[in-house]
């Protein structure tokens, strides 16, 4: 008889405050149905040139990339109490049992004098992402005769102040750290070196020799999916990590 295939569950992981180690303690969470998607977004920080001598050469004003991107992770998650329950969690007849799990990730906790939501990681296969939750929503649905909510849908958005080159399959099961666990370099894990933005008016040889790497221009270029070398755009984070 062919055994049964062995479903792996998302799971969220708490933090340790402003590192991406786990606590030996902390809060974990197993999901009760996994996500059907997971949308990613990355931005910038960009912001238009003011004054004389800040327009391209079409006469538009320029961009400036003005700090570090942030990536965020939005999903869904769902939660039925008439339904088989994770390993280890109790019976209950309000799905509200369920699903403050997931609201413990955005209490505020009190760390010295200020209060931070405990950091979090969201962990499911090989995708992993590591940031703090920004935003919940919780629609209620399916009561039972006594008014109790018996399902749920909870919405969830993570955020992290940077972005971070990413791999998916064996590098990520591996266990590394980071968003989507960067694969190996000859410069060790990517993503978690910093990236390099581009000054206005440089191309990648320019770049690379300003940081002793002259000579491995191209090499560089082909690390980063790069086909123009000589334009590349102001504020284009580059790898430059050999």
């Amino acid at each position: 008889m062919v055994d049964a295939v062995r479903l792996a569950k998302a799971e969220l992981r708490e933090l340790r405050p402003g590192t991406s180690e786990e606590l030996p303690r902390g809060k974990k969470v197993i999901v009760q149905f996994n996500p059907e998607t997971l949308k990613v977004t990355y931005a910038n920080q960009l912001v238009t040139a003011e004054g004389g001598g800040g327009s391209d050469r079409s006469g538009t004003a320029a961009r400036q990339f003005v700090g570090a991107g942030t990536t965020k992770l939005s999903l869904a998650l769902w939660f039925d109490a008439t339904a088989p329950l994770p390993e280890g969690a109790p019976a209950t007849d309000d799905v509200r049992k369920l699903t403050e799990g997931v609201a413990y990730f955005i209490t505020p906790k009190a760390e010295g004098n200020q209060f931070v939501p405990p950091g979090i990681r969201f962990l499911w296969g090989s995708f992993q992402f590591d940031g703090l939750v920004d935003g919940m929503e919780e629609s209620l649905e399916f009561f039972s005769p006594e008014g109790r909510p018996l399902r749920a849908s909870v919405t969830i958005n993570l955020s992290q102040q940077k972005i971070t080159a990413f791999a998916y399959g064996q590098a990520a099961a591996a266990g590394g750290g980071g968003f989507g666990s960067a694969a190996q370099g000859p410069g060790g894990l990517l993503g978690t070196r910093p990236l390099t933005p581009t000054p206005a008016g440089l191309g990648l040889p320019q770049l690379a020799d300003a940081a002793g790497l002259g000579a491995r221009w191209q090499e560089i270029a082909a690390r980063n999916g790069i086909e123009d070398p000589r334009r590349i755009g102001t504020g284009t984070l580059i790898d430059l990590g050999m």
